[in-house]
């Protein structure tokens, strides 16, 4: 079962990365041409989906996120002040799992592999897991 590690520095305290072409790049070089594929993040206050690359998309899922978990008040921000950031990741989750046909990942017309920075920047690691023959 192949696995790579990709390397995504973040640069702002909040902000979300199109790893689609890198993800893309990954899945080739497995040679695997039908299968799954599955991208996590190994971080709490980090978090991958699927969604469009729309800038104002982009905003308003940012913006979404820091509406429902606020930015204060919370207990675990007694120990690093990033309750939110973990909150807002475990509503969105760690890992993606995709079809992989003809060595390609399957995706809509406008559906791109997203990571959400919350508690940046930061040096992040992309687990991709690639099944299949």
């Amino acid at each position: 079962m192949p696995v790579e590690h990709l390397q995504i520095s973040t640069r702002q305290r909040r902000e979300i990365i199109d790893i689609t072409a890198r993800v893309a790049d990954a899945v080739a070089a497995t040679g695997i041409r039908d299968g799954l594929v599955c991208v996590s993040v190994p971080h709490c206050t980090c978090t991958v989906y699927v969604n469009e690359n729309e800038s104002g998309l982009v905003s308003d899922t940012l913006k979404l996120l820091s509406q429902i978990t606020g930015t204060t008040g919370w207990q675990h921000d007694r120990i690093d002040d990033n309750a939110a950031a973990h909150l807002a990741a475990s509503l969105v989750g760690n890992a993606v799992l995709l079809p992989v046909s003809g060595g390609k990942v399957e995706l809509g017309t406008w559906q791109r592999i997203m990571l959400a920075e919350l508690d940046g920047p930061r040096n992040r690691r992309v687990t991709v897991t690639v099944v299949g023959a």
